[in-house]
C-alpha cells in the first residue's frame, strides 16, 4: 500500500479527537496519506476546527475537502464562495463539490444539476482557480463520478462563452501586423 485517503468529519465535527498520535500514524514511512474533510458551510469552520486542520497541515498532512450542494444551506454563489475561501485560508483544497446523491430522506436537499452548473459558472468569476472544486455527480449503481461542468466552448469551437454568460470569438480577430 503507498497512497491511503481517509475521508472523515472528524476534524469539523470532533476537532478534539486529532490527537498527536492519531497525527503521527497518518505519517506511516512509505506510505503517501492524503486526508479528505467533509465540510459544508463556512460556519462549521470555527476555531477549534480551524486549529486542527492547521495542526495536520503543519504536520505535513495534505487535506482536501469535499462538500455537498445542499438546497437551503449552501445553493447561493456567495455561500459556496465562503466555503471556499475559508478552507484555503485554512490550507484545505476544495476537491470536489458533490450533486447529492438519490438517498432515501434526502429529496428535500436536492436541486436540478443546471442549478450546480450554474452555480459553478458564477464562482469561476469569483474565486482562484485554487479555492474552485470539481462539481460532480456520483452515478448510482456504481459507476463511478462524473464531473458536471459549465459549456465555455460553445459547438463548432469558433466562440467561447466567459463566466458572465459574453460569448466571444476564437481565435479572435487579429490586427494586421505592420
Amino acid at each position: 500500500m503507498k497512497v491511503v485517503r481517509f475521508h472523515t468529519r472528524v476534524p469539523i465535527a470532533a476537532p478534539e479527537r486529532l490527537s498527536d498520535e492519531l497525527i503521527a500514524a497518518l505519517k506511516t514511512p512509505g506510505v503517501a496519506s492524503y486526508v479528505v474533510v467533509h465540510a459544508n458551510h463556512a460556519r462549521e469552520l470555527q476555531p477549534s476546527v480551524r486549529a486542527a486542520l492547521a495542526r495536520l497541515v503543519d504536520a505535513g498532512v495534505p487535506v482536501l475537502s469535499q462538500s455537498v450542494l445542499l438546497k437551503g444551506v449552501n445553493d447561493d454563489a456567495q455561500a459556496l464562495a465562503d466555503l471556499f475561501r475559508a478552507l484555503v485560508e485554512c490550507r484545505v483544497k476544495p476537491y470536489y463539490l458533490h450533486h447529492p446523491d438519490l438517498a432515501p430522506g434526502t429529496a428535500h436537499f436536492r436541486l436540478p444539476i443546471a442549478t450546480g452548473v450554474a452555480l459553478m459558472r458564477a464562482l469561476r468569476g469569483r474565486l482562484s482557480g485554487v479555492a474552485l472544486p470539481t462539481y460532480v455527480l456520483d452515478i448510482p449503481g456504481g459507476y463511478g463520478k462524473v464531473p458536471l461542468t459549465p459549456g465555455y466552448l460553445e459547438p463548432g469551437g469558433r466562440t467561447v462563452r466567459d463566466h458572465c454568460g459574453e460569448v466571444h470569438a476564437y481565435p479572435p480577430a487579429m490586427a494586421e501586423e505592420e
